[in-house]
């Protein structure tokens, strides 16, 4: 049950708006823009520029076995004790943009713009947002993945099946990359939804994709300046980015403002992302600042002191 509470607390905390774009225009010294605008939130941390850019949210009926490891019952029971909606899952989507200066890097791509027919506008806001945010797609050098889930890389293609950004390269964690592409692995997942989670990384990572993809490696730089840092736990994979001057971490679906990621998914480990949480995350320091996947902003201070799944004092009984 815990897993779906952290999910929607993740989405109850998370206000669809919360989503940015980065600079305007440029290759890798594309200056540093500063206005602000519906559709994405822009702030500078330390010497880099980021862009949060909505993708849109979805909201829809939560459907039996829409959590692994909790009945429909015990889901609406944990979204009533935390005073949220129930019968309902609301997800927003904040694909990230960095401007470093010399860099113009996209961090995961959202649900991609074929959703946003199907959803009537309600997903696949980010082509158009980049470009209300005065990002050219073309102009986007590297995109960086966290992790392989659908609303982390569908953004990879366009409606027409082209690659939404020509001109990047495009960066996966090795780990993940090697777990989802594997026949052995594929074969062995559950049928259903995930089943689905193998079926949809093979729709997405192949042809012009598959030719742009260069795999990292953990705690090295993925691009200068920002480190990956192994966080399993979400998925076998999963990879949050580091900016210490700055003191920022991009946290993808490991660490939100009151809640932690789900574990229901393919190899996922609620005690590895605990563990990655404690061990990788708080030692960078109280006063970084992160940056979820999915909803508003907060701080590992903040987050030790008062989050109910790893605050301090929650770990300590």
């Amino acid at each position: 049950m815990t897993q779906l509470t952290r999910r929607n607390l993740l989405a109850g905390t998370a206000a669809a708006g919360l989503a940015a774009a980065m600079p305007t225009q440029g290759h890798a010294a594309a200056p540093q823009a500063g206005k602000q605008a519906a559709g994405f939130y822009r702030y500078k941390v330390g010497s880099i520029e980021i862009t949060v850019v909505t993708d849109g949210a979805n909201r829809f009926p939560i459907p039996d076995g829409f959590v692994a490891n909790a009945s429909k019952e015990q889901v609406n029971a944990a979204l009533a004790a935390n005073f949220m909606e129930q019968g309902f899952f609301t997800g927003p989507y904040n694909p990230i943009v960095i401007n470093t200066g010399s860099k113009l890097a996209l961090v995961d791509t959202g649900t991609s713009e074929a959703t946003l027919g199907p959803s009537k506008g309600a997903t696949g806001q980010l082509m158009a947002n980049l470009a209300a945010a005065g990002i050219d797609a073309n102009a986007i050098d590297t995109v960086i993945i966290s992790h392989y889930h659908g609303d982390h890389i569908n953004g990879l293609l366009k409606a027409d099946k082209s690659l939404a950004f020509p001109n990047a390269e495009i960066l996966v964690p090795a780990a993940e990359h090697q777990y989802y592409m594997d026949d052995g692995n594929m074969s062995r997942a559950p049928k259903g939804r995930i089943e689905g989670v193998f079926q949809n990384v093979r729709r997405v990572i192949q042809g012009d994709v598959l030719k742009r993809l260069r795999t990292y490696e953990m705690n090295k730089d993925v691009i200068p300046g920002v480190l990956a840092v192994p966080t399993p736990g979400h998925t076998p994979g999963h990879v949050v980015f580091h900016h210490a001057p700055s003191k920022l971490a991009i946290v993808g679906d490991v660490l939100f403002q009151g809640a932690i990621g789900r574990t229901d998914f393919p190899r996922g480990n609620h005690q590895q992302l605990i563990d990655a949480i404690t061990g990788k995350l708080w030692p960078l320091g109280g006063e970084t600042a992160f940056v979820p996947g999915h909803g508003p902003m907060s701080n590992f201070a903040h987050e030790r002191r008062t989050n109910p799944f790893v605050a301090d004092s929650v770990l300590a009984r």
